[in-house]
C-alpha cells in the first residue's frame, strides 16, 4: 500500500490504490441516501468488518440491522454453498422443499392462527404485499401508520412511511392516515402525575383518523418498536389497545417485525410481550440474516378470502429455494444455540453499559429498547428546546469519532433525529464485543461533548 495519503473532507483516505475506487464512486454510483461511509469494506467475520486499509471495525448495527448471526456464519456459508450447487432459483409458480419447509417452520414459531406464508425478498416488498392483501380482503383502501414510521420505499410501503422520503415525489397512494408516535421520552399527552398518557394520545389519534376517513379503513401497519423512528418501544398495553381500535373499525392489524422478529428483543417476536396476535405479520431483515429474504404470514381465513378475491403478487423471486434454505438454517441456529436467551443476556449487559454512560454524560438523555435493539438519545443538557439540527450535528460528530475508534454506529439518519443511535449488535456477539463497543462509544461521547463544551 502507498504511504502517501490525503484525507478528504468526507473522511476518505486517498492513496494511489484507493483514489481510483473513490473516483469510480463519484462518477458511477447513484447516491440513495446519506453520504457513503469513507471506508472500503473488503471482508467480514462474526461481529467484525475489515477495511481495505487493514482496519477492523466492530459492527454494532448487524449490517443493515439484519445479520443477527454475524457475518459469514459457518452454517450459513455451508447452506449457501450446498443449496446454490443444487437448486438456486425457479419459475415463480414452482415450489421446492426448502420453501414449504420454511413456511411450515415459521408457523411453528408463531401463535395460532398465523399459519399461511408468502416468501419474498425485502421488507418493503413484504409490507407492500401485506397492505395489498388487506385492501383486497376488506374491500377498503385507507391505511393508518405512525408519524415516525418507516415501512419501505415501494409504492404502498412508502405511502405508509412518514419519517422520511415524502417530499418531491408527488401524491402518495390515497387514503393514508397518520397516528401520533407514542414517544414516552418526549410525551405530548401527560397524566396529572406528569407521566405519558398514551391512552389519551391514542384516543386523540383515532379521533383524527375517524374525522379524516371516508369510511374505508382497511388496515393499520406499525412496528412494535419503531427503529428508524428513533427506537421507540410501544408502552405496555398500547398494542392491545391499538388492536381493539382496529378491530372495532373492521381494520386488519399488520405488524412489521423486520428488525424486531426472530429473537432480537429476547422474544421470538416483539409482539409476544403484549400477548397480541396480529392479523398479518411481516418479516424480513433478520429472517435472512443478511440475505434477501422476507415473509408475509397471516391466517388461513385471510389467505382464503384473499385467494377468493384474486390476490396477485407474482414477483421474480417469490418462493426462491436458495434464500428459503438460508431461512431454515437461521431457524436451526436460533433454536440450537438458544439465541433468544442469549439476546436477553447480552441485552442486559449492553443496557447496563449504556445506562452507565447516561450516568456519566449529561448529553445522554435516554436509553431505551429491548434485548439487542437499544436506542440512545442525545440531548443538550439543561436545554429542553434545543434546536434539532444541533443534535443532528452532535450525533454525526459522535458517529464519526466512533468510526475513527473502530466502532460502526448508526445514528438515525433523518432530519431532526440525528441525535438518536440505533444499537443492534449480532446475537452471536461475545461479552467482549459488547464491552468494547460501549467503551468506544463512551470515549467518543466524552471527547465530542468535551470539545462542544457540553460537559
Amino acid at each position: 500500500m502507498s504511504t502517501t495519503s490525503e484525507t478528504t473532507a468526507s473522511g476518505r483516505s486517498l492513496t494511489a490504490e484507493t483514489a481510483p475506487f473513490w473516483s469510480d464512486v463519484d462518477r458511477h454510483m447513484v447516491r440513495y441516501g446519506p453520504r457513503f461511509s469513507p471506508e472500503i469494506i473488503v471482508s467480514a467475520k462474526g461481529s467484525r468488518l475489515r477495511t481495505d486499509s487493514g482496519r477492523e471495525l466492530l459492527d454494532f448495527t448487524s449490517g443493515q440491522m439484519s445479520s443477527i448471526l454475524g457475518h459469514s456464519h459457518p452454517d450459513i456459508v455451508a447452506t449457501v454453498s450446498s443449496q446454490i450447487a443444487t437448486l438456486d432459483h425457479t419459475f415463480s409458480g414452482m415450489l421446492s422443499r426448502p420453501v414449504v419447509e420454511l413456511a411450515r417452520r415459521l408457523a411453528d414459531t408463531l401463535p395460532a392462527p398465523l399459519e399461511k406464508t408468502l416468501l419474498l425478498t425485502t421488507g418493503a416488498e413484504s409490507n407492500e404485499a401485506a397492505i395489498r392483501m388487506a385492501k383486497l380482503v376488506t374491500g377498503r383502501y385507507e391505511v393508518v401508520s405512525f408519524s415516525r414510521s418507516w415501512h419501505g420505499m415501494t409504492h404502498a410501503a412508502a405511502a405508509a412511511t412518514y419519517s422520511a422520503g415524502r417530499r418531491g415525489y408527488g401524491p402518495t397512494a390515497p387514503g393514508n392516515l397518520v397516528l401520533p408516535t407514542p414517544d414516552s421520552f418526549r410525551p405530548d399527552f401527560r397524566t396529572a402525575d406528569g407521566e405519558f398518557d398514551w391512552r389519551r394520545q391514542l384516543d386523540h389519534g383515532f379521533a383524527l383518523v375517524d374525522a379524516q376517513s371516508t369510511g374505508s379503513l382497511a388496515a393499520c401497519i406499525v412496528e412494535p418498536i419503531l427503529s428508524s423512528g428513533g427506537v421507540v418501544d410501544l408502552p405496555v398495553g398500547y398494542l392491545a389497545a391499538l388492536r381493539d381500535k382496529c378491530h372495532e373499525r373492521g381494520m386488519l392489524l399488520i405488524l412489521d417485525e423486520a428488525q424486531t422478529g426472530l429473537c432480537r428483543t429476547g422474544d421470538w417476536y416483539a409482539f409476544e410481550r403484549d400477548g397480541v396476535v396480529p392479523d398479518i405479520i411481516t418479516l424480513s431483515k433478520t429472517l435472512g440474516a443478511g440475505l434477501p429474504l422476507a415473509a408475509v404470514v397471516t391466517t388461513a381465513a385471510i389467505e382464503e378470502a384473499a385467494n377468493d378475491a384474486g390476490f396477485l403478487f407474482f414477483t421474480t423471486h417469490v418462493s426462491d429455494p436458495l434464500v428459503s434454505a438460508v431461512g431454515n438454517t437461521v431457524l436451526d441456529v436460533l433454536i440450537r444455540d438458544g439465541l433468544d436467551t442469549r439476546a436477553v443476556e447480552l441485552g442486559e449487559r449492553l443496557r447496563t453499559g449504556l445506562r452507565a454512560l447516561q450516568g456519566r454524560h449529561g448529553v445522554v438523555g435516554d436509553v431505551r429498547g429491548r434485548g439487542l435493539l437499544q436506542g440512545v438519545e442525545l440531548v443538550i443538557p439543561d436545554d429542553a428546546a434545543a434546536d434539532p439540527t444541533t443534535l443532528d450535528r452532535l450525533g454525526g460528530a459522535v458517529t464519526t469519532r466512533c468510526l475513527d475508534l473502530g466502532l460502526h454506529m448508526n445514528v438515525v439518519q433523518l432530519q431532526g433525529m440525528g441525535g438518536i443511535f440505533r444499537i443492534a449488535p449480532p446475537l452471536t456477539s461475545t461479552d467482549a464485543d459488547i464491552d468494547d463497543g460501549v467503551a468506544m462509544l463512551d470515549q467518543a461521547i466524552a471527547e465530542v461533548a468535551g470539545e462542544s463544551g457540553l460537559v
